[in-house]
């Protein structure tokens, strides 16, 4: 027996070196690109020359070597990872701009981001930062928000508490310990919990990374859970896990109100995903100098570079197999004919309910494989953002570099199952939870685009099911029914955000809401959700994370972006880095982690 079981370990630790520590393939982080720092663009029409190309059957590159369906950060990050080690790719985009969630809008001289509100994990010397700066070979820039860079308001405007969240490893701890005297062994265990279980997201990563059966294998043996902490906490709610930590209710709301970050209440949260989000935070919080739209602006020329191109319009209307169903490229439709646009391989950021339910032919979608895949997920819960553009600057409007997360009290649970399930009129007259930042505060180039103007963007929940009636509509007149109930959710909201910042008051110019049809419309999410296929407990067993991977049942088809791996920006460019280790046969988290050290060897000789 033990000789059988010398055997099968053995044979485990010869796959995890060679599945994980291998490098046959190509690797786009073998040298750092930075370039010089160029000057910021901010003549719109220049940068649209780059984001808004419309599809045109001439301008498709002959020879492809792959196609990517949606310009979401998951998919120009795998595109871009590509093109560094010179394949040439096709990125495809329906809506009007490139960046998906990265993308900017204006009105009525107001540029608007719609899903970069803040970044964390950017310290120069982290892995994230250098695998950033290589996908823009050194152009994009960040601005670090204050610290505090989020405060959590708790309870109604006669019983209001403001709890400020500081980043750094010793002072977050510290400054909560200040808001709860007495509370010291909680705060302790809750970042011991926090940290550990964030340090084994590595093992999500394996399990996708590793081949199917060796996989399958680690998650019914048992040995995934054992080899990760991770694993262990992922069945456990936030809830649970919080309230065996403390009784004070205020505490345990702000040791969970970052959830609206991953789009579960704290009952349905798995504790693993929200370690994820307090340590990606740890360390501070950044925002993109030059608006969102720097992201995909300073991605796209390097796609170009190796022969490829990002083109937007092209909505994609099925994908194309070969009688063997092999993936062989994509149909594209212009106006009402077909363009079909061949590549051996198709990958797609379009999302797991998209591609398998949209875009495969009905046959393909009745595998049982397929069927599999979406059984074990379901879709998020829908967003409702809030746009208000103001007349006036940041020191006049008392707008800062931080975030608030707004809640009427302190009961997450219970405030969110009442609104969630409540009838949509009255859900409209009461938004229980509120997260609002300013864009035009955190960019520090923002005065030279926009003199004399501020923006907020709020950001909340919201059942599709509320809204459904309506998509069908015309996007720009869906009628006065419509416009009566986005103009509740607007007044609802404007009124707690006046409360907190009473000078804008009074100056809004112009305002606009954009429910889960709108994004159902512009980004594509089927369910009007903003952090793609949903992030409960269930999304986090081991069998999960091995069965969903890039790699699809079908031949040649992959998937890329946050239903692979996590949502957000982070969580979908994880999702690029393994589809791109999948492609190129290497493990780039590795890579970049090993490019971020030797990065630093560098500069630690250059300070001496």
């Amino acid at each position: 027996m033990w000789i059988t079981v010398g055997i099968i370990v053995a044979a485990l630790v010869a796959l995890l070196y060679k599945y994980v520590f291998g490098t046959p393939g190509p690797n786009p982080f073998d040298n750092d690109t930075r370039e010089p720092l160029k000057p910021l663009v901010n003549d719109h029409k220049v940068k649209n020359k780059v984001l808004k190309q419309g599809f045109l059957a001439s301008k498709v590159p002959e020879n492809l070597d792959a196609i990517v369906i949606g310009s979401g950060i998951g998919g120009l990050g795998l595109a871009v990872l590509l093109a560094k080690v010179g394949k040439r790719v096709l990125v495809l985009e329906q809506h009007d701009r490139a960046g998906g969630c990265c993308h900017t809008f204006i009105e009525k001289g107001f540029e608007f981001d719609v899903g970069i509100h803040y970044i964390g994990d950017l310290l120069e010397h982290k892995p994230f930062r250098c695998m950033l700066d290589q996908l823009t070979n050194g152009q994009l820039q960040w601005e670090p928000l204050n610290n505090p860079y989020d405060m959590v308001v708790i309870g109604p405007p006669e019983n209001r508490r403001t709890y400020p969240i500081y980043s750094g490893r010793d002072r977050f701890p510290q400054e909560l310990k200040n808001c709860f005297p007495g509370e010291e062994k909680a705060i302790d265990e809750y970042m011991r919990l926090v940290k550990k279980a964030g340090r084994g997201v590595w093992a999500v990563a394996l399990l996708k990374l590793l081949p199917l059966p060796v996989a399958k294998f680690l998650v019914y043996t048992g040995l995934a859970k054992r080899m990760s902490f991770f694993f262990q906490m992922a069945s456990r709610s936030l809830t649970d896990v919080v309230n065996g930590l403390t009784d004070n209710k205020d505490l345990r709301a702000v040791f969970g109100y970052i959830f609206g970050t991953y789009g579960n209440i704290p009952k349905e949260s798995s504790f693993s995903m929200h370690s994820l989000l307090v340590c990606h935070y740890l360390y501070g919080a950044w925002y993109p100098k030059g608006g969102a739209s720097e992201i995909a602006y300073h991605m796209i020329p390097i796609i170009e570079k190796a022969g490829g191109a990002v083109l937007v319009r092209a909505p994609v209307n099925r994908i194309l197999f070969n009688e063997a169903n092999e993936a062989i490229g994509v149909s594209v439709l212009k106006g009402k004919e077909e363009v079909h646009l061949h590549a051996p391989m198709v990958i797609s950021n379009a999302g797991i309910f998209n591609t398998y339910q949209k875009l495969l032919p009905k046959e393909l979608q009745a595998r049982p494989d397929i069927q599999t895949h979406l059984n074990m997920m379901k879709n998020g819960e829908g967003g409702l953002s809030i746009f208000l553009g103001i007349n006036g600057t940041k020191e006049e409007l008392g707008l800062k570099a931080d975030n608030y997360w707004i809640f009427t009290e302190n009961n997450l649970d219970e405030l969110c199952d009442e609104y969630l399930k409540g009838e949509r009129e009255e859900s409209a007259k009461h938004v229980p939870l509120l997260f609002v930042a300013s864009p035009s505060a955190k960019d520090p180039t923002w005065e030279e685009r926009s003199p004399g103007k501020s923006t907020l963007s709020l950001v909340s929940f919201a059942k599709y099911e509320w809204f459904e009636e309506w998509k069908d509509d015309k996007v720009t007149n869906r009628g006065a029914d419509y416009k009566e109930l986005k103009d509740a959710f607007i007044q609802s909201v404007v009124d707690v955000v006046v409360q907190i910042y009473p000078q804008i008051k009074d100056r809004i110019e112009y305002v606009d809401c954009g429910t889960p049809i709108t994004n159902q419309y512009y980004i594509g999410a089927p369910k009007g959700e903003i952090y793609g296929a949903d992030h409960g407990i269930e999304r986090f067993s081991p069998e999960l994370n091995a069965t969903i991977r890039p790699q699809t049942p079908l031949k040649n088809l992959y998937l890329t972006g946050q239903d692979v791996f996590l949502c957000g920006f982070a969580g979908a460019l994880a999702g690029a880095l393994t589809c791109g280790s999948v492609l190129l046969n290497r493990n780039l988290h590795l890579d970049a982690i090993a490019l971020a050290k030797k990065m630093k060897n560098i500069n630690s000789k250059k300070d001496q």
